[in-house]
């Protein structure tokens, strides 16, 4: 192939840049309501998913990926024509990472999955023909802007209505939380466990069946409840902190909980998402390299490298803004509260993954606080945050297909 080096050089630059907007953007919402909660500082956010992340992205994030995500196009539409995948796989992956900047630089949380989404759809309409768009996969995921959030949001009002009953609502919080959270910890990581091995370790070739992947979240979910019931009994109330914040020692339990769940959402983010990068990139280095359209391309260690290292330094750099969004100014996040929008959002994407659903971590996290907000009445949340959130989501696809298309024409003049 004419530009085969040009084409690898220049898949590597956007790849990058479209893992930095993961970071930015995505990655800022798995750590949002653990910092909004004050569970954990900005930087302790940035270490738990510099480690997570990372550790998803390259140790699960797989050995091979679909050519085109989510099989919005198939790549048999395209046998024969190499430079158009390549052309479009370059547009895709520089028009979701501008959306991704813009959104971004807004601090509006929107789903990577549907960028690259839209930017696919973009390219494939204008360089293949509209036929070759499974249209019906299109309307699933737009279906899930409001069925996911939806689920995920009733959950997380239930969760937290739970724990306000329980515990505290109680005359002596701090004992009820002893004995309650332990059983909250169970679930907790028996939902992280189904989370790791159904969206995390799917790509590396690691099939369990059901029976051993809830006996293995089962038994997970005993141990975590034991361990945590030691530490949990060893917290001793502060009665200074408890007279200006009645709840500061039962929040502080909490907290301990959110840096399980925010660790756990970080690997499984890690692993899925990553795929959102470096897809597109696999498919160009291979069809540059052979001259011909695979259905599956293989994944390098150094293309992994590259996308792990773009998601961590994207949300040390720009992901405080989305951070900002989600966890502080949707709604009033405490630990308790966060935790229970997280375990919401955990349980959503295992429900979802268990049944093919199209999901956005996303869209998911958001619906479940304003879940939590629900609970404590409509007037607890801001509702023209929750408007430009909205809207942002509407306008992702089509800003996605419009650059897209730009980018696909400029591409296949420069090369074509």
């Amino acid at each position: 192939m004419e530009y085969q080096v040009t084409y690898i050089v220049l898949a590597a630059i956007f790849g990058g840049f479209m893992a930095w907007g993961i970071g930015a953007n995505d990655v800022a919402n798995a750590m949002a309501t653990s910092v909004g909660s004050k569970a954990i500082t900005i930087k302790q956010a940035i270490i738990i998913a510099a480690i997570f992340e990372f550790a998803g992205a390259v140790l699960a994030g797989g050995a091979v990926t679909s050519t085109i995500r989510k099989g919005i196009i198939t790549a048999d539409s395209i046998n024969g024509q190499p430079e158009l995948l390549i052309f479009g796989m370059l547009s895709s992956l520089l028009a979701a990472g501008i959306w991704l900047l813009l959104a971004s630089r807004k601090g509006w949380p929107v789903s990577t999955t549907h960028s690259v989404i839209g930017a696919v759809v973009g390219f494939a309409a204008v360089g293949i023909g509209t036929d070759a768009i499974q249209w019906s996969k299109v309307v699933d995921i737009v279906l899930s802007w409001v069925v996911t959030p939806l689920i995920a949001g009733i959950l997380a009002f239930f969760i937290f209505q739970s724990v306000h009953h329980l515990i505290l609502k109680q005359n002596d919080p701090l004992s009820r939380a002893k004995r309650y959270v332990p059983f909250y910890m169970f679930i907790t990581a028996f939902v992280l466990t189904l989370v790791t091995i159904k969206k995390g370790l799917k790509h590396i070739g690691l099939h369990l069946t059901d029976i051993e992947a809830y006996g293995l979240a089962v038994l997970f979910g005993i141990l975590v409840a034991i361990i945590g019931a030691v530490f949990i009994n060893r917290i001793k109330p502060d009665k200074a902190k408890e007279k200006r914040f009645h709840f500061y020692t039962v929040e502080r339990v909490f907290a301990v909980l959110m840096v399980i769940t925010a660790s756990g959402l970080a690997f499984a983010h890690g692993s899925n998402d990553v795929a959102n990068a470096v897809g597109p990139l696999a498919a160009v280095i291979s069809t540059a390299q052979s001259g011909m359209v695979a259905a599956e391309s293989a994944l390098e260690t150094w293309v992994l490298m590259l996308g792990a290292v773009g998601i961590v330094i994207g949300l040390a750099t720009y992901g405080v803004r989305v951070i900002r969004t989600v966890g502080q100014k949707i709604t009033h996040l405490t630990p308790s509260r966060g935790f229970a929008a997280e375990l919401a959002a955990s349980t959503t994407i295992v429900v979802a993954s268990g049944t093919g659903m199209p999901i956005s971590t996303t869209q998911t996290l958001v619906g479940a606080v304003l879940g939590v907000g629900m609970a404590r009445g409509i007037s607890a949340i801001d509702l023209k945050v929750v408007r430009n959130i909205f809207a942002s989501w509407v306008v992702t696809i089509p800003a996605g297909a419009a650059l897209s298309i730009i980018f696909f024409f400029i591409f296949k003049f420069i090369f074509g």
